[in-house]
């Protein structure tokens, strides 16, 4: 989402410096003896005060700081707008004292330096006032649409946990298993109903132990075995402290079903899938066979992934691709640094 920065009318600047010049005038148009020529010299000295002073205004509270603000009023840019009214009404009134030389300065000075003061006062708080909408404004857009990415991102994880083609072979495989009186049929069973166990315990959470990700992973894993036999070989290197890291569920499994979705698995052509840690990341590495009319491209669950990252932690999944090897590299999440 694009931060375009709050706006104000070209109008409303106008017309505001215009009737801000005329209400200058009234006290001298009230007054006994009227000058014309006064009258018209403060008008037009104040309406172009207010006009400088407007979109002074507008430019420094428009810039950004690069940093979130902690105060609602940024005392140095309320300094900076002041001083520079100063400045500028001091030159305004150096030429009126050019146009109506008869005027005492002194007095007409201070008269104009603290008009000056007032409503370049009044301009900056409403500015700020109006700036501060707008950012709370813009962050609850945001906000908003990261509820929204999150529920997409939940949705399409569901939808990827309960793949029917998952359990349609899984079920398949197991009336095989079944049929031939393999012994492994039981504990087929045991892994397919605690995956599922594991889907419906996990799917609310936002992080959990990369060892509980293993836990699902190694059903996941025998569940594939059982259907490929050696043609799928899988290598868990990663150390202690990486297990006891952070990740979103199911990231491995997801990362793992991409890898057997879109490459060849068989006995002729072994898939090698490996997971280990490397610069601060946990990476799944694969060698790339690709299936016949295969596209290589980011599909549901990569994207799914990254998403989620960005969520939690504002880092994006790298991922390297060669042609011969794929890997994804996921940030490590520490339990307490990221608390």
């Amino acid at each position: 989402m694009k931060k375009t920065g709050f706006k104000i009318s070209h109008t409303t600047i106008w017309v505001s410096s215009i009737f801000l010049g005329l209400l200058s005038s009234v006290p001298q148009i009230a007054a006994h003896h009227f000058n014309t020529a006064e009258a018209i010299v403060n008008a037009a000295l104040t309406g172009t005060f207010a006009l400088v002073m407007w979109y002074f205004n507008i430019f420094i509270l428009s810039r950004s700081t690069g940093r979130s603000r902690k105060q609602s009023i940024s005392y140095p840019k309320l300094l900076s707008t002041l001083l520079f009214g100063m400045v500028v009404m001091l030159g305004l009134a150096w030429i009126q004292q050019l146009i109506l030389s008869h005027i005492n300065f002194g007095p007409t000075m201070l008269m104009v330096e603290v008009r000056g003061i007032l409503i370049n006062l009044i301009f900056y708080m409403f500015l700020n006032m109006l700036q501060q909408n707008y950012e709370n404004q813009h962050v609850k857009m945001e906000l908003e649409q990261i509820k929204n990415d999150n529920l997409g991102a939940q949705y399409e994880l569901l939808k990827q946990q309960v793949n029917p083609h998952f359990l349609f072979n899984s079920l398949n495989t197991l009336k095989a298993m079944v049929e031939s009186g393999d012994e492994e049929a039981i504990d087929f069973i045991i892994k397919l109903s605690n995956f599922y166990r594991y889907t419906l315990e996990s799917r609310k959470l936002d992080l959990i132990h990369v060892h509980e990700e293993m836990e699902i992973l190694n059903a996941y894993l025998f569940l594939q075995k059982a259907r490929f036999d050696d043609g799928l070989v899988f290598t868990n290197e990663l150390s202690t402290k990486g297990l006891n890291t952070l990740i979103p569920p199911f990231t491995l499994q997801l990362l793992v079903e991409n890898c057997i979705k879109h490459n060849v698995v068989s006995l002729q052509k072994p898939l090698s899938i490996r997971i280990y840690e490397e610069d601060n990341c946990i990476v799944v590495e694969n060698r790339v066979q690709l299936k016949t009319g295969e596209v290589n491209s980011l599909g549901v669950g990569l994207k799914n992934i990254n998403l989620r990252y960005l969520h939690l932690l504002d880092k994006q999944v790298d991922i390297v691709n060669d042609q011969h090897i794929f890997k994804v590299k996921l940030p490590v999440i520490y339990e307490y640094h990221n608390n």
